[in-house]
């Protein structure tokens, strides 16, 4: 079993989100829970805690399922069936011109509430949640699951070269366990944490840390299931090293014609070398999910 997390609802929202327990303004209002799509949320994290202690839960009412709650399975069943493969799901929200922030940075809010709100239902599904520390630097997020009900994963941050100093409140805040990962050579001497997270150390690859070497670390403390939540840099590192199971890109229905690219792979000479894989489309409010599905052929 993975490390205990900490169960938290409706709790203080990320910086720059609004009141207490509220989904920040956006383009599209959030529509109001259904107490069928409560019953199948409750449902798909019974699976969750299944899939994690290798045990069996039956799914009721997939037949007769109101519109959300089918939809609601649709969307997160294949996420945290029992006896599937730990997914690693890479997530990005961006305009339609590929952008995931401004050159400045800022990105509150390109996509609407409806996508904020299926963020905390994914941390709510896995072991882990992975950023870069430019995430961090630039929102000092909580990484937390406040808006659904849910247990709040392990936090790992990557910060290969030791960039981010302990002022940032997911060290701090013991909302849930927090490691950061960086090269063994960043290390100091009987130096174990920052903060209240733990520091671990991980061989390089180049410049960075090896995606491959981070995966076995973090299965080995039973973090198998995980979110790579940003910034578009490291979702790009996971998609390059083979690593995720799946993508999922929200695209919002905005313009903002420079700022910071959502995906950079290394470059390609012909179209025949370009990624295809299945693809999976839901709407979320205004915007659209495309998910992309890298176990599938």
């Amino acid at each position: 079993m993975s490390p205990e997390r900490k169960t938290t609802v409706y709790d203080t929202p990320e910086r720059n989100t609004g009141a207490a327990g509220s989904l920040p303004s956006g383009p599209d209002p959030l529509a109001p829970i259904s107490s069928e799509e409560a019953a199948a949320w409750r449902q798909l994290l019974a699976l969750r805690r299944a899939r994690n202690d290798n045990g069996s839960v039956a799914v009721a009412g997939l037949s007769g399922a109101s519109p959300a709650a089918a939809r609601l399975f649709d969307l997160y069943l294949p996420l945290c069936a029992p006896g599937a493969r730990p997914p690693v799901i890479g997530h990005l929200g961006q305009s339609l011109d590929g952008k995931i922030a401004t050159g400045c940075g800022h990105s509150r809010f390109i996509n609407g509430t409806a996508n904020i709100l299926h963020l905390h239902r994914l941390r709510a599904l896995v072991d882990g949640i992975v950023v870069g520390a430019g995430t961090v630097a630039a929102d000092d997020p909580q990484l937390t699951v406040r808006l659904c009900e849910g247990p709040c994963p392990t936090r790992i941050v990557i910060d290969t070269d030791r960039r981010l100093r302990d002022s940032h409140r997911l060290f701090s805040d013991g909302a849930a366990p927090t490691l950061v990962a960086c090269a063994h050579d960043a290390l100091r001497p009987e130096e174990t944490h920052l903060g209240r997270a733990e520091l671990i150390g991980v061989k390089r690859d180049g410049e960075r840390i090896d995606i491959r070497a981070l995966l076995a670390i973090l299965a080995g403390r039973g973090l198998r299931s995980l979110l790579v939540e940003g910034g578009g840099v490291t979702v790009s590192r996971f998609l390059a090293a083979g690593a995720l199971t799946r993508l999922q890109i929200t695209v919002a229905p905005v313009i903002i014609g420079s700022g910071r690219p959502g995906l950079t792979l290394p470059e390609i000479a012909r179209m025949d070398e370009a990624l295809r894989p299945p693809v999976r489309r839901f709407e979320l409010g205004n915007d659209v999910l495309f998910e992309c599905d890298f176990e599938r052929p």
